[in-house]
């Protein structure tokens, strides 16, 4: 189901409404609550839950915390929500779904709420949009050399020929290379299937019945480094993709091509990238970086081959209010005795973000 986000207070949600209300505790940060909570938010959420908006937990060993989770059937979790563990669970008898109004949910659903059999939903879906959207805008401004004619601008500063400077921009028929058919990467091939580009993907867990539905062509990573003009990285972290792109996948990528990545730093050999990009051999879209945010020194900073921001692709501003709509949406299918339209499932937490 695609969640959009309106100016009214109607919710997009199209299956039946819910015939209750239950009872539902925020846990999150207090910090972060007006960022996800705005009135409208409150406003559909007190029409779909009974909950007290006034009480925000982020510390489940509080008294109002423990007295509130007594009742409790739903968790509304957030950033900053601490993890929902046995002690909590102990606390929480009526507990039956932890509804989460973002990305991943390792932080906070630990083991024991697989264990006790807790229906679990993530905004994952609604959070994939945007990092897909600023993942396609990189993609064709990277192959219109927007960073390289940048710089040669701020240089000439006046008339030039510049057909001649830049024969072969742009990004008909340029080939893109997906790393991971996860729920960004599926984003991004699915925007960018209007454009004349070849795309083709590595993902060892893409079945050939896939590949052929999403209409791609996978190829293994060292291929795909090799042959792409852009790499987009959107694989998970996990201990097995640490360093996917390390020193010797880089150095098989062309001249001139560019990395982006908005998953996550570790699945970059930083050190390695950071040497190509001082070179000027590469260029780079980097909105994460091992570590998160690089060093005052590091040259990341001023190289005019390097497009970086801070971990902005996800939803920002206005953006996270699609996250809040998603999540309430789920509490009204779950109030409406309905299957999760975006479960998280324990058997494939492992493999994802």
């Amino acid at each position: 189901m695609t969640v959009q986000t309106t100016d009214s207070d109607e919710s997009p949600f199209p299956g039946p409404q819910p015939h209750r209300r239950p009872r539902t505790l925020l846990a999150m940060d207090p910090t972060v609550t007006t960022t996800l909570l705005s009135p409208r938010t409150l406003r559909r959420l007190a029409r779909t839950a009974e909950v007290d908006h006034a009480l925000i937990v982020d510390d489940f060993s509080r008294a109002d915390a423990l007295a509130a989770l007594r009742d409790t059937e739903v968790l509304l979790t957030f950033w900053g929500c601490p993890p929902v563990d046995d002690y909590v669970l102990a606390a929480a008898p009526r507990l039956r779904a932890v509804v989460h109004a973002a990305g991943t949910v390792k932080s906070h659903v630990t083991e024991a709420c697989w264990e006790r059999g807790i229906r679990v939903s993530s905004a994952a879906a609604a959070n994939a949009l945007p990092v897909a959207e600023f993942t396609v805008a990189a993609v064709l401004l990277s192959n219109k050399r927007l960073l390289e004619v940048r710089e040669a601008y701020r240089r000439i500063r006046g008339e030039h020929d510049w057909r001649a400077a830049f024969p072969d921009v742009g990004n008909y028929r340029r080939t893109v290379g997906i790393i991971g058919a996860s729920r960004v990467g599926r984003r991004v091939l699915e925007l960018l299937r209007p454009y004349d580009l070849e795309i083709i993907v590595h993902d060892p867990h893409l079945s050939s019945a896939d590949a052929t539905a999403l209409g791609i062509r996978p190829v293994g990573l060292d291929e795909l480094c090799e042959t792409s003009d852009v790499v987009s990285v959107h694989a998970p972290a996990i201990p097995e993709t640490r360093h996917m792109i390390d020193r010797h996948r880089l150095g098989l990528m062309r001249d001139g091509a560019t990395l982006i990545n908005t998953a996550r730093g570790s699945l970059v050999e930083q050190d390695a990238l950071t040497e190509e990009l001082v070179a000027g051999r590469l260029y780079a879209v980097l909105d994460v970086t091992e570590p998160e945010v690089p060093p005052a020194g590091s040259p990341l900073y001023e190289l005019p081959n390097v497009l970086l921001t801070p971990h902005f692709a996800g939803s920002f501003g206005n953006e996270v209010q699609r996250m809040a709509d998603s999540a309430i949406d789920e509490i009204a299918r779950y109030a409406a005795g309905l299957p999760f339209a975006h479960p998280v499932l324990r058997d494939e937490l492992e493999r994802t973000a």
